[in-house]
């Protein structure tokens, strides 16, 4: 199995959609090239942040297919794949053509609440069936349950095809746990672009962002910076520029924030399909007032 290098800036890309809320191609094609042209060093599709769960089968393949065309191998392409049945998600990964896709990003079952060995188990199903390295997603706040770090260092102990998890629990003493105790070859990736330098203060290798969507540029510096030790630098322009900025792009839920802001750099329509909906227009007056700073 090929190795995949997720060291760096991760983006989440959103799915612009046009008027009549249908996959906006040409927006996504300027997407992809606006992050090979900024640095960006890998793209997630269908991640969270690409409103995945309103997208048809027939529009995620598409999506896969037309990301993985417009980078043409210049940067890695991780593909977002997960589900709350284990084995319909083992189907769709011996039966679905990966051609192009570096990993998977798998985010733990969701609303049916599994146990810490539902998890693993689940996981070691997963693992045995993908023909790509696996990234684990940790984001209790969404699906309901939390991965421990138990669960997460054994899945990396045990599953040579699983190579990082992304981790977006906020809670900076089990990604501490899981940087100290991986195997050789285990990563730890922030899934939250509030902590990433703080997560790589710890040992972390970057982050899969929402925030790099607008802002891709700011975001390889910072981490960057981060990576080669230049933490306090890093931490402190985070907090001056993005601080307030952070805070609105989630105030009324991702990804309604940074397509808020991708739509006043005037990259993308203000669309998103139900049941999200676009941020309010006093949030949007506020996002722009803040974006006014960086003009």
């Amino acid at each position: 199995m090929s190795k995949v290098d997720l060291k760096g800036l991760g983006v989440a890309l959103i799915t612009p959609f046009k008027e009549d809320y249908s996959i906006d191609y040409d927006a996504l094609s300027r997407l992809v090239q606006f992050h090979l042209e900024s640095g960006t060093d890998y793209i997630v599709a269908l991640g969270t942040t690409a409103e995945t769960p309103t997208l048809s089968k027939q529009e995620k393949n598409e999506v896969v297919r037309f990301i993985v065309e417009q980078v043409n191998g210049k940067i890695p392409v991780v593909m977002g794949l997960g589900s709350n049945n284990t084995a319909e998600l083992v189907y769709d990964l011996k039966n679905t053509g990966f051609s192009g896709v570096s990993a998977l990003l798998s985010v733990t079952p969701y609303y049916n609440k599994p146990t810490q060995e539902g998890l693993y188990q689940h996981y070691c199903a997963l693992s045995q069936a993908s023909p790509l390295p696996v990234i684990l997603y940790n984001v209790p706040g969404r699906t309901g349950v939390n991965m421990n770090a138990e669960t997460t260092l054994r899945l990396a102990r045990e599953c040579d095809n699983i190579v990082a998890v992304k981790e977006a629990s906020g809670d900076l003493a089990q990604i501490k746990t899981i940087i100290d105790k991986s195997p050789e070859g285990f990563h730890v990736i922030s899934g939250d672009d509030a902590i990433t330098t703080d997560v790589i203060a710890l040992g972390g290798i970057g982050v899969i962002s929402v925030f790099a969507n607008a802002f891709p540029v700011e975001m390889v510096w910072l981490v960057k910076n981060a990576l080669q030790g230049n933490i306090a630098d890093a931490r402190r322009k985070m907090n001056a520029d993005f601080e307030t900025l952070f805070h609105l792009m989630f105030v009324e839920g991702n990804p309604a924030g940074v397509k808020c802001l991708l739509y006043l750099k005037r990259m993308i329509q203000n669309k998103l399909r139900l049941p999200l909906v676009p941020v309010s227009e006093k949030t949007l007056q506020e996002i722009k007032g803040e974006l006014a700073k960086f003009s």
